[in-house]
């Protein structure tokens, strides 16, 4: 079973105080490079998010690296080639615009991974890519 990471799931698995802490932390444990992904823009929202949390004491960029290795380790990073990334966008541009063109961009990293599972804590925002993507859409609590 192919399972697809989203920043949504990523984040909280390194940040104790989240409510969705324990279930995203189980199902990063599990993940193995063989059969879990994640896009390679999730890496740098990962670290963006994570060090700019306004926490004491901070996570510092070196922590958030030392988190992304962990992440390589354990997820293949997949990427679009630019026709892809812009295939991608085209294949929305009528329908989504803004900040949720980058859920569509993940989505389609987790078509080409032909992951069976896209983990995500934002459904709503997934399933609305239709239904290629909208039977990927999982939450931890699903697996």
């Amino acid at each position: 079973m192919k399972r697809f990471f989203d920043s949504s799931v990523l984040i909280p698995a390194f940040y104790k105080f989240d409510g969705n802490h324990e279930s995203s932390a189980k199902a990063f444990r599990s993940a193995s490079r063989a059969d879990s992904f994640c896009a390679l823009r999730t890496l740098g929202e990962v670290y963006s998010v994570l060090t700019g949390l306004p926490v004491r004491p901070r996570i510092t960029g070196p922590d958030g690296m030392a988190i992304l290795r962990q992440i390589r380790e354990k997820l293949t990073i997949i990427s679009l080639s630019e026709e892809e990334y812009v295939s991608a966008l085209q294949s929305v541009s009528e329908t989504i615009v803004g900040g949720a063109a980058y859920d569509a961009l993940i989505a389609r990293c987790a078509i080409k991974a032909q992951a069976d599972i896209l983990l995500t804590w934002n459904v709503r925002d997934f399933t609305r890519f239709g239904p290629d993507v909208a039977r990927l859409v999982k939450t931890p609590l699903d697996l």
